[in-house]
């Protein structure tokens, strides 16, 4: 078994990175977690004014989730246990301001399970929001382990072919008009009776998608951000099939680079996104 693993913030250079990868290896069991913080929509930050409160809260949550591993204890009931953790630190933290909702951090998070048992490998995976996640097999089988469309991308894509007919094409313009919507969205997360991301305070249990699989001898499972998955889905750089290829056979830096230098020189980069670019992370577990 190999794992490889990357995380960074949108442009190069920047201290600030609202992703995170956290892997937790033991005898039994491999624990592969990937989450993406949403993006602020708030004019400030409230407890981590350094890295920002949405990196504390994807930081503090994997923390959390670490402290819950056990064999006997199911995935939901693992990040039930840990958000209520987390929920517990940043009151505190918060204890005598005002935090309106919309400032509540959120998350997208996939978590990959592997487990090694008689001979047999299967991936068990929990997921929220929008990661992505493939199965690659030789000779160039790619199966996308977890097909999700984010409903929320229509409405955004709306928005911004109505923003590009007025003429706002500069992406800083085009999220300073679409935050009064953004900021109703982060309330509606942070608010809805079965949430489909990560949020502080569920109001009921989230609506997460699950499903298991057995991995082969030849398997490679990448794991990613939407912001490392813009090399598919937004540039046409990569399809499924040959992305995961570059990431096994040339590793998930150079494939971050290609991402990188085409953002960099391209001039229309992003305009079909509410950013410019994103943070993106990725990670790639190697049977052999």
């Amino acid at each position: 078994m190999k794992i490889e693993h990357i995380s960074v913030g949108a442009y190069r250079g920047s201290q600030r990175n609202d992703d995170h990868v956290a892997v937790f290896t033991s005898a039994e069991m491999t624990d592969i977690v990937v989450i993406d913080g949403g993006s602020s929509v708030a004019d400030c930050d409230y407890i981590d004014e350094c890295q920002g409160d949405v990196a504390w809260f994807v930081h503090a949550f994997t923390a959390a989730l670490e402290k819950t591993l056990t064999s006997g204890r199911n995935q939901q009931d693992c990040v039930w246990l840990a958000i209520a953790d987390v929920r517990a630190q940043f009151m505190h933290l918060a204890a005598g301001l005002h935090v309106p909702v919309y400032a509540w951090p959120i998350a997208a998070m996939t978590w990959l399970k592997i487990l090694d048992h008689d001979g047999v490998t299967r991936a068990m995976l929990y997921s929220l929001g929008d990661c992505k996640t493939l199965l690659y097999t030789a000779p160039t089988t790619c199966i996308d382990l977890d097909p999700f469309v984010n409903p929320q991308e229509a409405i955004l894509q709306d928005w911004i072919a109505t923003l590009k007919t007025e003429g706002v094409d500069d992406p800083v313009r085009r999220r300073e008009r679409m935050l009064p919507m953004l900021r109703a969205r982060r309330e509606s997360q942070n608010t809805a009776p079965a949430p489909s991301v990560l949020c502080l305070q569920p109001n009921g249990p989230f609506q997460v998608r699950t499903g298991s699989v057995t991995l082969s001898h030849d398997a490679n499972v990448l794991v990613m951000t939407d912001g490392f998955y813009r090399l598919v889905d937004l540039y046409g750089l990569h399809t499924d099939v040959s992305l995961a290829e570059a990431c096994i056979d040339f590793g998930l830096q150079s494939q971050l680079d290609k991402l990188r230098d085409y953002e960099s020189t391209s001039a229309g980069t992003g305009v079909s996104a509410v950013k410019s670019a994103d943070d993106a992370s990725a990670v790639l577990w190697t049977a052999t």
